[in-house]
């Protein structure tokens, strides 16, 4: 099984999924030197394999062919280019006999080079043998999307191997042992309560993701084999090939499965968001030796049953119950794709952690000098365990162990905050990403616009012209007559439950009618066949019929854009057809002497407005008595049409659509429409919810595939009236231009054309990307597609959406916001109870940003802390002394601790500024924020700290060296000078940086309104004075600081020096403005792609192209496939 052929089948495979592979064999010495290695470095360089595996494989194996290898190294191809190891396992199936009588070219393929085409066969649609299906099953695994609920024990040991968490237990362990108890205790416990809640999330999720999946894994079935008929069989036994049976009952679909006999009508909201039953009929031509594809005639999703979702009710045919063979089997099924997309979802680059981890590093390279200063200093003068001690007690001080507890804390915060506003978060690390956002995609229907579409009137059509409206709702009921039989018959409802379910459009067009439905059973030449019936209703015009049989349905489908329906008025021979769809299509098979001359420019003064319009049309069949309807050819009976008229829908705004738009732009934060709809009305929609401004023009664009020697084409249309267009263009030359984040053009397409674009006409996506505002008929596949292509362009994307079919969408977004609370909710990571779009300025734009911003001031301050108790520990460290116990305790507890757990209440600025917070750690303003502050935090305590010593009074402190320090023996009660001036100079200055980093507008409220933090900064200040003045000697002693009032006079004066700080902090480096100019005056200009894009094309004079057509030079593989609606064509 070890062939190359099946290596480089593998290769590819991996190429596909993203993955670089490379082979690895594990060598026995190289193996024995690192079990040598973990031993004496008592397991840290175990540990540090765990953090780089790639450096584990490195040293433990030899590189070779994959063919040899027994581990695999995976790389990612991405930005992270991370790294994952794997073991080899080979399944060699020569060895295996097969089942005596089987036939090597029939169930299995021969083909001896590839162990997956030797092991599993393509389905041929009939009963197989029972036998075979276990090398199948081999290969394939079982039916089912294993889900593991990670153990408690697993989750918290993966937290606790965080680098930075190992590096805290090695600092407090360090503590412990100087006895610094206390804080040390503290941090523990916060520390616990940080990795508890996180563990409590992660478990929380993968309990859901569990619950939501298992229920298919253990479905039973009837599956039927020639040998030895039909049997109950688990679910979890199926593999593709097998032909189950569809016996009436409600089922959830535990596979992918092609549908060879009968119908039914599934729930598909699994896929498409939307509870609508959706009718599925068998495929054609079943014995055909053909793919399945290929002859499965218009949409091949008509005929099959996706795994996930229910079926709701089965109509056999006369030959006997509904079958399926199944396609697909676990993860990759439809719903399997779902789940791995939620499982293994694209890391979010944000640079705040990676920066948070750089200046943890910066701080720990700082640490090693003093690490090495201390050293220096005290190895001539201490035992050399105590200059060990001492030495790592100035590293570890440099680093702040609760920088991790302080961030948790924040977010918790913030979430807390959400939870309050009805929003939930399921992934609180993705808060401060929040604060970036500067691009949000919306989903149309039920997100910006009402759920449903409104039957708003009705233009019937008589002798080739229009008549006079009829509008809902109407004190009078729609006259009898063909436009109202076939809004009562051309539909696919179903009564399930005594109640009447369907698409929502199909709904309201007949309730309209005011006619009822019931199921009954009528009698036809091929056996018992279920039969719809509707009825003139109570408030229904008067009609001179009993009520109409729907016979059969040609099914919607969105290639055809169209649906027509074979009835019969009951009691009459007479057979009708009935048709219904985008009016464009249906006037094409009507006969043109029924269709009104000014047809278009009727369908163009209602489609401009944001309506939704279809046409219906009529036919009387002329057939014979017991004919069977279903046998009918679909062309030949939708031909020579009646044209009946236009059905007019409107789909409204949302109230509170049109105000957060406009609140986004304000701040600058771009609006995109995704959406399953129309394009024309998605566009309207756009322009009504001012996404797209009064004055702006629209470009539409067109895609088209190669066909036959013509190559891929994309044409660019304005969407304006042609006179308006022709005028503009016989005009002018009028440049359409960009300016910053506002533009007076706007590319819109649909799908299909975003399809060709990444396929034929990819170096053209970033110049239509930057200007493009909606785009319409985008499958689940091609949102998730497109919020990718947005990122790459460098912008943080929010995705809002109501529907599984955005769950992908969701995930790959930077803040996926659901507005329901099913299966989306399980992939993204916030979900609104509250079904409108007000979310998204509150999360994104007030939380997130608020959140950020907390996040930046509790990691500047926790350094400046850090920092300043390394400046004070040093310069008393070169006297041979140190802080005492309960001065440490005193700065981190009574003064640090509690700003931490307070800093971060300070709750979001309610009006959103134009511009975002800073994104990274490590950049300009705040290096220099924090330089500055460290420049300060040195001059003001070396400046104290020579003072002291040059006074008349000073003499050398007679304390043996360390004392005074944090070690559990005796304290000295005549205490330095140098402590006594250095002590309250650092405390003080904790409370002023505390105060300084916590600025309030424009993303957070102002500082007093933090009432907590307010009264807690004043209490501390309050406790120090008292401390510094108190002239208690029982409070100096128990202090450890010298009674000498002089010294306390010297910090009181350097201090007062400092105080100037508060104004350049505030007055420079936190002024927006300046910074811009700054920014201007050296030339500075985003690195961003999106805004790099911008300046290209502001410089380009023949951007953007109207009324023009471009060709591909070339055709190019295609980079994007569905595969929850797309199979090969050998499956």
């Amino acid at each position: 099984a070890g062939s190359s052929p099946a290596a480089s089948s593998f290769q590819q495979l991996c190429c596909i999924l993203n993955y670089e592979i490379f082979g690895y064999k594990t060598q026995g010495c190289r193996k024995a030197l690192c079990i040598a290695g973990y031993v004496l470095s008592c397991g840290a360089l175990l540990l540090l394999f765990y953090w780089k595996p790639e450096w584990d494989v490195w040293a433990n194996c030899t590189r070779c062919s994959l063919e040899e290898a027994d581990i695999v190294l995976l790389r990612t191809t991405d930005e992270f280019q991370r790294y994952s190891r794997k073991k080899v396992t080979w399944i060699d199936l020569s060895t295996l006999a097969l089942p005596v009588g089987s036939d090597l070219g029939g169930p299995l393929v021969a083909d001896k080079d590839s162990v997956i085409n030797r092991a599993v066969m393509k389905p041929h649609y009939n009963m197989v043998n029972s036998s075979l299906p276990s090398y199948r099953q081999l290969v394939c695994g079982p039916n089912a999307i294993e889900v593991e609920i990670r153990p408690i024990w697993k989750l918290l040991f993966k937290e606790i191997l965080n680098p930075f968490y190992v590096f805290q237990a090695f600092t407090l362990t360090l503590w412990l042992s100087q006895g610094y108890t206390e804080y040390s205790v503290a941090i523990i416990i916060l520390t616990i309560i940080s990795v508890g809640l996180t563990v409590y999330d992660l478990r929380q999720q993968s309990t859901k993701l569990h619950d939501l999946v298992e229920e298919h894994n253990k479905v039973q079935v009837t599956v039927c084999t020639k040998s030895e008929g039909c049997e109950e069989l688990e679910s979890c036994y199926l593999v593709p090939g097998h032909m189950f049976l569809l016996d009436g009952k409600k089922l959830s679909l535990p596979c992918d499965a092609v549908l060879i006999d009968g119908s039914c009508i599934v729930n598909e909201g699994m896929l498409t968001g939307e509870s609508i039953p959706v009718t599925k009929t068998p495929l054609p031509l079943v014995e055909s030796p053909m793919p399945w594809k290929t002859h499965s005639m218009e949409d091949y999703r008509r005929h099959i049953l996706f795994c996930g979702t229910e079926v709701i009710q089965v109509k056999p045919t006369g030959r006997g119950p509904a079958r399926a063979v199944v396609l697909q089997t676990g993860f990759n099924t439809a719903k399997g794709d779902l789940v791995r997309s939620i499982l293994y979802p694209k890391p979010v680059n944000f640079k705040l952690y990676r920066d948070a981890f750089k200046f943890i590093v910066g701080l720990s390279v700082i640490g090693m000098f003093g690490l090495i200063y201390t050293v220096c200093v005290f190895v001539s003068h201490k035992p050399v365990a105590d200059v060990v001690a001492m030495a790592l007690l100035l590293l570890t001080v440099a680093v702040p162990p609760a920088i991790p507890a302080a961030l948790t804390t924040g977010t918790v915060y913030a979430q807390r905050r959400l939870k309050k506003k009805k929003i939930f978060c399921i992934n609180p690390q993705r808060i401060n990403i929040c604060g970036q956002i500067n691009l949000v995609c919306f989903d149309k229907t039920g997100t910006l616009t009402e759920d449903g579409l409104d039957l708003w009137g009705v233009i019937p059509s008589e002798g080739s012209r229009f008549q006079e409206i009829h509008k809902f709702p109407s004190s009078t009921p729609l006259p009898w007559g063909p436009v109202c039989g076939a809004m009562a018959s051309c539909h696919s409802l179903v009564v399930l439950d005594k109640k009447i379910q369907g698409d929502p459009l199909d709904l309201k067009m007949f309730d309209g009618t005011h006619w009822v439905e019931d199921s009954s059973t009528a009698q036809d030449g091929t056996g018992a066949l279920d039969t719809c019936i509707v009825r003139p209703g109570p408030k229904a015009s008067n009609a001179p019929v009993e009520g109409i049989a729907i016979l059969h349905q040609f099914p919607f489908s969105s290639g055809l854009q169209r649906m027509s329906v074979v009835s019969q008025k009951i009691g009459e021979e007479q057979y009708d057809l009935y048709m219904k769809g985008a009016p464009e299509i249906v006037s094409s098979f009507c006969r043109q002497d029924t269709v009104p001359a000014n047809f278009l420019k009727e369908l163009k003064t209602y489609t401009s407005q944001g309506f939704r319009v279809i046409a219906l049309a009529h036919k009387v069949l002329n057939l014979g008595k017991d004919v069977d309807v279903s046998n009918l050819n679909r062309e030949e009976a939708e031909s020579g049409l009646e044209f009946l008229g236009l059905l007019v829908m409107e789909n409204r705004l949302k109230q509170e659509t049109k105000p957060v738009l406009q609140e986004l732009a304000a701040a600058h934060i771009r609006n995109v429409m995704v959406t399953g709809d129309n394009l024309q009305t998605a566009v309207t929609v756009a322009r009504n919810a001012g996404m797209i401004h009064t004055g702006s023009k629209v470009i539409l664009i067109e895609a088209n595939e190669p066909e036959g020697s013509a190559p891929a084409s994309i044409a660019w249309q304005l969407a304006e009236d042609r006179k308006e267009n022709t005028a503009a263009l016989c005009v002018s030359t009028e440049k359409i231009t960009l300016e910053g984040e506002t533009c007076n053009y706007h590319f819109a397409m649909n799908g299909k054309s975003y399809q060709v674009i990444i396929k034929h006409f990819y170096s053209l996506l970033p110049k239509i990307l930057v200007n493009a505002t909606v785009f319409a008929r985008m499958s689940p596949g091609q949102k998730s597609s497109l919020i990718e292509e947005f990122q790459k362009l460098d912008y943080y994307v929010g995705m809002c959406g109501d529907g599984a079919n955005d769950c992908g969408a969701l995930k790959m977004a930077h803040a996926g916001i659901s507005l329901s609370e099913q299966e989306a909710s399980v992939a993204s990571p916030f979900t609104s109870q509250i079904p409108n779009i007000q979310c998204v300025p509150e999360l994104i734009s007030r939380e997130g940003r608020a959140a950020l911003v907390a996040s930046f001031a509790v990691v500047k301050y926790l350094t400046l802390y850090g920092l300043i108790q390394f400046v004070g520990t040093a310069l008393l460290f070169w006297q041979l002394q140190i802080f005492g116990i309960h001065q440490y305790l005193i700065q981190d507890v009574i003064i640090t601790l509690l700003v931490c757990l307070t800093m971060s209440l300070t709750e979001a600025y309610p009006k959103l500024a134009p511009y975002r917070p800073p994104g990274q750690l490590i950049s300009p303003p705040l290096l220099l924020s924090i330089t500055l502050n460290v420049c300060f935090t040195i001059i003001m305590q070396t400046c104290g700290f020579l003072l002291v010593k040059q006074q008349p009074w000073y003499t050398v402190s007679p304390t043996s060296p360390g004392e005074n320090g944090t070690s559990s023996g005796a304290q000295s009660t005549v205490l330095s000078y140098e402590d006594t001036t250095l002590w309250p100079l650092s405390s003080i200055n904790c409370i002023i940086v505390a105060f300084v980093f916590s600025k309030g507008k424009p993303f957070r409220k102002p500082i007093y309104t933090n009432y907590l933090f307010s009264v807690l900064l004043a209490l501390q200040l309050a406790i120090c004075l008292f401390l510094f003045f108190a002239d208690i000697d029982a409070v100096y002693s128990g202090m450890q600081v010298s009674a000498n009032k002089k010294c306390i006079s010297i910090s009181q004066h350097v201090f007062s020096l400092t105080l100037c700080r508060v104004t350049p902090q505030d007055v420079i480096l936190q002024n927006k403005h300046l910074w811009l100019l700054i920014k201007s005056c050296f030339g500075y200009q985003s690195n961003s792609q999106y805004r790099k894009w911008q300046r290209i094309l502001q410089r380009d004079p023949n951007w953007p192209p109207v009324n023009a057509e471009d060709f591909a030079a070339k055709s190019t593989d295609e980079v994007y496939v569905n595969p929850a609606y797309k199979y090969s064509d050998e499956d």
